[in-house]
């Protein structure tokens, strides 16, 4: 038996609080109770110690029946349940709700009509408005120990355009957002809580284009007088590269008079993989500034914009690069990668292979690109982004991830499934991805040939491919999520597979004469949005990605 070496290790915290936000509203994925417990497990191993949960409406309000209807929703009993359980291994959970923008899912209810700004915003200054806040923050922030709170306040994009217009006139939006912050800290005050929000539409406010990141926008004094500082300001920022420019952001926040806290992001919320690409490059630019800066409080956020494709625990690489950066003030690659197969058991370099769902040749390694999303969903008759990816070799791209990611799907433990899923994704994007192409040029060409080929054998094969995907993605969600949610992919699902056959009768009935053309194959195929390629593009819209049609949009209120 070998004799174990004394040995001593010394790490100096960077950071206070380290931890992670995971959205259960936006992708309509509310994370059952036991798979919350089994992240907080993944964070207490790897040193986070903080745990946000981004509810918009995914939690019970009382007296509030529409109030995350048919969402799903934790209740009380389930939140007390998450918070002890992380407080056990030392880490604070912390309630993160919205207050102002982002409840489009609640507004949706004529219920709340009265209440409503737009479509995604709350009325401020109706008393209505505050009593209906007073609610929500009562019920968010009870089941919970700290008294800290997350209360939002983020992209509210028409404040003071839409019904407040109608009833005050034109006001300036730093007003209008410093009165209604006021208003709702006056209540986290009556409630003895401590509150934070994201600090952009402040940024917004003194811009000129409305960008939060415009470094030419500056705070007068008198708007600085306005800010509250009985609240902590989150700078978010998932984009930039250069730590300068993260430096002179944190400086601009350290003007509002109180310690901003920095939010980085895991890019997992653009379709089927983690772009580790673009996570590494910006986290490693942001950590380092704050840590020059001295900020106290970060976090990695995960969000589940448009349907959550992204499985939670293919970010699990991201949360050790975030703990990794803060026990060390210079991140040590060859130690992330040994620490991160120690917490999970997992391969560094097979984790790092999800990247190439996005990044498809074409696209910069670093990209934030969604490519899985839209060669998934987009129409394989009437294919939208075809011009762009003309001349990419995509079909042996996917083939070859395909491989890779099954390889994978045995050396990496309990988080194999992981693998086999992404490979599966991998094996339908290898045929789908160029099959608007090859039905085409078969087509334009008259190579009749070709197109039986297609026909009888590339979309049967794709349809059989697309259901052992559909099968294995909604076991796994129903391991992983509450089950509502998953009738939006159900329905993405069932309608690529009827397209599919619809594609192979089209195509059939013009090989056996019952039609004299293939009009969807005639029309000339034009760049998404007039950009040739795919160095940047990026459309996380599904209505936009599947059809040229409004009949796909969602409709206004």
């Amino acid at each position: 038996m070998k004799s174990r070496k004394d040995f001593e290790l010394i790490e100096e915290p960077q950071f206070a609080t380290i931890g992670t936000m995971i959205d259960v509203s936006q992708g309509n994925a509310v994370i059952d109770v036991p798979n919350v417990k089994a992240i907080i497990n993944l964070m207490a191993v790897m040193g986070l110690n903080m745990l946000m949960l981004y509810a918009e409406d995914s939690y019970d309000v009382k007296g509030e029946p529409y109030f995350g209807y048919m969402r799903g929703r934790y209740s009380q009993d389930d939140i007390r349940e998450i918070d002890a359980y992380a407080a056990s291994l030392g880490i604070e959970a912390i309630p993160c709700m919205q207050t102002l923008a982002h409840l489009t899912d609640v507004l949706q209810w004529d219920a709340y009509g009265d209440i409503r700004e737009d479509r995604d915003t709350l009325l401020v200054g109706h008393e209505k408005t505050y009593a209906f806040i007073e609610r929500m923050l009562i019920e968010a922030a009870a089941p919970f120990k700290t008294r800290r709170i997350h209360i939002g306040m983020d992209e509210a994009w028409l404040l003071g355009q839409g019904n407040y217009l109608k009833l005050h006139g034109q006001r300036k939006k730093f007003d209008i957002m410093s009165e209604h912050l006021n208003r709702v800290l006056a209540i986290t005050g009556r409630l003895g809580l401590k509150p934070m929000i994201w600090s952009d539409m402040y940024f917004r406010a003194v811009s000129p284009t409305g960008d939060y990141y415009d470094e030419s926008a500056e705070f007068k004094p008198e708007d600085l007088r306005t800010v509250p500082t009985n609240v902590q300001f989150v700078y978010w920022d998932y984009y930039n590269e250069d730590p300068a420019f993260y430096d002179k952001m944190i400086k601009r926040h350290k003007q509002f008079g109180s310690d901003p806290i920095f939010a980085g992001g895991i890019w997992g919320w653009q379709g089927y993989g983690t772009s580790y690409g673009k996570t590494f490059v910006t986290t490693n630019a942001a950590l380092e500034a704050c840590k020059q800066n001295g900020i106290r409080e970060v976090f990695a956020t995960i969000w589940g914009d448009a349907t959550t494709e992204s499985n939670i625990y293919s970010h699990i690489l991201g949360w050790q690069l975030f703990a990794e950066h803060a026990y060390a003030r210079r991140l040590d690659e060859g130690k992330l990668q040994r620490r991160f197969k120690f917490c999970t058991g997992c391969d560094y370099n097979d984790f790092w292979d999800i990247n190439g769902l996005n990044a498809i040749p074409g696209v910069d390694k670093n990209s934030p690109g969604n490519a899985s999303r839209w060669l998934m969903w987009q129409d394989i008759l009437l294919g939208l982004f075809d011009k762009n990816i003309e001349g990419l070799p995509l079909e042996r791209h996917y083939s070859e991830l395909a491989r890779k990611l099954e390889a994978g799907a045995a050396r990496n433990g309990r988080f194999n499934f992981l693998f086999s899923y992404m490979a599966k994704v991998s094996a339908v994007l290898a045929l789908k991805s160029e099959m608007g192409l090859k039905l085409r040029k078969a087509y334009l060409g008259g190579d009749r040939e070709a197109l039986k080929i297609l026909s009888a054998r590339e979309l049967p094969e794709l349809g059989n491919r697309l259901r052992s995907l559909w099968n294995y993605h909604r076991a796994l969600w129903m391991s992983i999520h509450q089950p509502a949610g998953w009738e939006i992919l159900d329905l993405r699902y069932g309608a690529l597979l009827a397209r599919i056959d619809t594609a192979q009768k089209r195509v059939n009935d013009y090989l056996e004469g019952r039609i004299c053309a293939l009009r969807e194959l005639e029309e000339e195929r034009l760049p998404f949005d007039g950009r040739p390629g795919v160095d940047d593009l990026i459309c996380n819209s599904y209505d936009r990605i599947v059809s040229a049609s409004r009949m796909a949009y969602s409709y206004k209120f």
